[in-house]
C-alpha cells in the first residue's frame, strides 16, 4: 500500500497540506505549529530541500540557530541552489558578522530569485557593513522599489531610513 500511495502521490499531497499549513501557522505568528507542522512533512518527504530550508527559516525566526543551520546545510547539500536555504545561510553568517560569507550567500539567494526584497536589503547591509556605500545604496534602491511595490510601508520606512544613511555617508 505504501508503494501505491507515494506512487499515487498521495505522499506528496499530505506533505504539501502539512508545509502549507507551517506557512499558515507562521503567518499567524504560531512558531511552535509551523515547525512542528514541518517536522510532519518532513516524516513523509525528508530529503526535500525546500521543506528542511523552510524549517530551517522557522528556526532562525524562533531564535533556534543551530537547528536552523542543520536544516539550511542539510537543504543546500541537496539543492545548493535553493533560495530560502541560501537566504537562510545568509542569515546566519550577517548575525556572526561574516561579511563575506553572508554577501556571498545572499548572493546565491539573489540569483535564485532576483525579485526577493529582503535578499536585496541584506545584500545593501552588507555591502555598508564592508564599507562599499555605493553598492549599499543600489541594493537598497532596489529592495525600496520591490517593497514599494508590495505596499509594505513598515519595511518601506526603514528602507528610506537607510538610503537617507548612504546619502550623508556619501556627501
Amino acid at each position: 500500500m505504501a508503494k501505491l500511495t507515494s506512487r499515487i502521490g498521495l505522499g506528496r499531497y499530505e506533505a504539501d497540506q502539512h508545509y502549507h499549513a507551517a506557512l499558515q501557522s507562521y503567518r499567524d505568528r504560531r512558531p511552535r505549529d509551523a515547525i512542528q507542522n514541518m517536522d510532519y512533512a518532513l516524516m513523509i518527504l525528508p530529503d526535500h530541500p525546500e521543506y528542511l530550508a523552510a524549517r530551517g527559516f522557522f528556526h532562525l525566526e524562533a531564535g533556534q540557530l543551530e537547528q536552523a543551520e542543520r536544516d539550511t546545510d542539510a537543504a543546500l547539500r541537496i539543492n545548493p541552489f535553493e533560495v530560502l536555504a541560501n537566504y537562510n545561510k545568509g542569515v546566519l553568517h550577517f548575525q556572526r558578522r561574516e561579511w563575506p560569507e553572508a554577501q556571498q550567500a545572499f548572493m546565491k539567494a539573489w540569483a535564485a530569485d532576483t525579485q526577493r526584497a529582503e535578499t536585496q536589503y541584506y545584500l545593501a547591509l552588507v555591502a555598508y557593513r564592508m564599507g562599499d556605500t555605493e553598492s549599499a545604496r543600489r541594493w537598497m534602491q532596489r529592495a525600496r522599489a520591490l517593497l514599494e511595490a508590495l505596499h509594505d510601508k513598515a519595511r518601506l520606512a526603514d528602507a528610506d531610513a537607510w538610503l537617507r544613511e548612504f546619502d550623508l555617508l556619501g556627501s
